[in-house]
């Protein structure tokens, strides 16, 4: 598996999942429960989050073995090895396997590149024809409670719509924009994404998109339903 790096995207995401935790600490209750990662990959950005969260244990699953290890080596360096855990895995096949998740909160910041196939720079960023394949299969895994990046050009509509049809909220979120890097701006990639946007299933300028990392919720405890100013924040 080739190594991927965006320094943008990352601190993005771990602020925002920081500030999600921090905002809805008693709701989530990770403090008593922890949470689940869908993917870790070189677990930099949250591990910087679970160092800043005291408390806070997450249990990781990724399916390469070079990033697992790549993993355990950032978490160890940055000292919190002792609440953050990564496993060799398949992540949905161990969701499909248990009755109900053990955890309400899952985390991840998916592939979400859209293209015609995998034949891309790097198929690992690959997240199907309309980007949000990984996306909808995590809002089918039964957590309560899901946070994860929605970008612009993968048919956030969609994804959006399919939450609500499972029972998830748009409980808040934090969108922020972004450059094309080198595999967005790909021109098999760049062309599709063209190609979606004029389809209606999403948003991009010529050479940047957004994304926003979304707390989906079905925990009535938990207020709010912004699944419209989600969609309009994403507009470009």
């Amino acid at each position: 598996m080739s190594s991927f790096s965006s320094a943008d995207e990352s601190a993005h995401y771990a602020f925002s999942v920081r500030v999600l935790l921090q905002q809805y600490r008693e709701q989530l209750g990770w403090a008593h429960e922890g949470v689940v990662e869908f993917g870790t990959g070189d677990a930099t950005a949250i591990a910087d989050v679970v160092a800043g969260l005291p408390g806070l244990r997450v249990h990781s699953v990724d399916i390469s073995q070079p990033s697992v290890g790549k993993a355990r080596e950032n978490i160890a360096a940055r000292g919190v090895a002792d609440r953050y855990t990564v496993e060799l895995g398949d992540f949905f096949h161990d969701a499909d396997s248990a009755a109900t998740p053990p955890v309400a909160t899952v985390i991840a910041n998916p592939p979400y590149l859209p293209a015609p196939d995998r034949d891309i720079l790097m198929p690992e960023l690959w997240g199907g024809v309309y980007g949000n394949d990984l996306v909808l299969q995590l809002l089918k895994a039964g957590y309560r409670n899901v946070i994860t990046a929605v970008p612009s050009y993968a048919d956030p509509e969609t994804t959006v719509r399919t939450a609500g049809d499972l029972g998830y909220r748009v409980a808040n979120f934090l969108a922020m924009g972004l450059d094309y890097g080198p595999y967005s701006s790909e021109p098999k990639v760049r062309d599709h994404i063209r190609r979606l946007c004029a389809e209606g299933r999403g948003w991009a300028g010529k050479d940047e998109y957004m994304v926003a990392v979304v707390l989906f919720t079905q925990d009535p405890d938990i207020p709010g339903d912004r699944a419209l100013q989600l969609l309009r924040a994403l507009q470009l």
